[in-house]
């Protein structure tokens, strides 16, 4: 039969004792080893950024308490979110969704007798998508500007697949298939999720153009120019390309790569594809997800139909 990993063994805390060490302080330490098992079933299985963000999180809000899981009140959890003030508010969202996430839990796998984090409300967090989705002018601006054919198919493959900078960055040669009118690329993406993206002519040669004579098909399709032994890029190195792209394109705004998937649904979805055949593309779980972007920059408004 077998047991939780954080189940007290008997007799601890008198061997505690009778070593000289309070048993109060033998319990905390069983119940911060116990938390720490909780929290990595709780990270299991989310992607690295994921568990790098909530990993921190949790390390905060447990500092600040001072005390095992167990023993955290409603209390504590208002005092943490006391203490984020000085955040943004999309960080103040984050670390106490993270925080709400992980009592919710505990308390699911019977961790935690009650859920003291249910009650908390989260701070709301104003809309910004359409700040970020970029004219189609700028857009293309940034892809015929680009001198360097790596990034010019870097950035095109962006936009065209609306893939994440993450599945971008973990492509390799294998994920790449021709087809009619172009090829297609099978995108590892988020929840461990796979999907194919078809990807138009000019998209493909541009990519595909990159491969060399001796590259293999477990190789990155983007690699590092500084690696010696011509690895992958990391996600930073595609940051910068996209920020210095989008300056040399007169763009002052910090723009990241996610801002090229925005734009991949939003001109979609402005030239007429259909709502579901963009969230295939890019992913989303729910079709709610990609129905922001019709909502981000409306066409219509019952403003018109008003007398001014």
């Amino acid at each position: 039969m077998f047991g939780y990993p954080w189940m007290p063994f008997l007799g601890e805390s008198a061997l505690a004792v009778a070593a000289g060490v309070p048993a109060v302080r033998a319990e905390q330490e069983r119940g911060a080893s116990g938390d720490d098992q909780v929290i990595a079933m709780w990270l299991h299985g989310r992607s690295p950024h994921t568990v790098r963000a909530y990993a921190a999180d949790a390390a905060r809000f447990r500092a600040g308490a001072g005390k095992p899981l167990a023993e955290v009140s409603l209390a504590d959890v208002q005092r943490f979110a006391d203490s984020l003030a000085g955040l943004g508010p999309a960080g103040r969202y984050r670390a106490l969704s993270a925080l709400k996430s992980l009592l919710a839990f505990a308390h699911r796998i019977g961790y935690l007798p009650f859920d003291v984090g249910r009650v908390l409300r989260l701070p709301g967090v104003r809309n910004r998508l359409a700040e970020r989705i970029l004219a189609e002018a700028d857009l293309h601006r940034i892809l015929a500007l680009e001198p360097a054919a790596r990034n010019r198919a870097m950035l095109t493959l962006l936009y065209a697949s609306g893939m994440r900078v993450s599945e971008l960055c973990g492509l390799c040669w294998r994920d790449l298939q021709p087809a009619a009118e172009g090829g297609q690329v099978a995108v590892f993406g988020k929840g461990g999720r796979t999907r194919s993206v078809h990807l138009p002519e000019q998209a493909w040669v541009l990519v595909t153009g990159l491969r060399r004579a001796a590259d293999g098909p477990d190789d990155p399709v983007f690699r590092s120019r500084k690696k010696r032994n011509g690895g992958g890029l990391r996600p930073a190195a595609v940051w910068r390309v996209v920020r210095s792209a989008a300056r040399r394109a007169g763009i002052e705004t910090a723009v990241s790569p996610h801002w090229l998937r925005h734009a991949h649904a939003s001109h979609a979805l402005d030239r007429g594809a259909p709502i579901h055949l963009v969230q295939a593309t890019l992913g989303h779980a729910s079709i709610a997800t990609t129905g922001r972007y019709l909502h981000a920059r409306p066409k219509e408004s019952s403003g018109r139909y008003l007398s001014l």
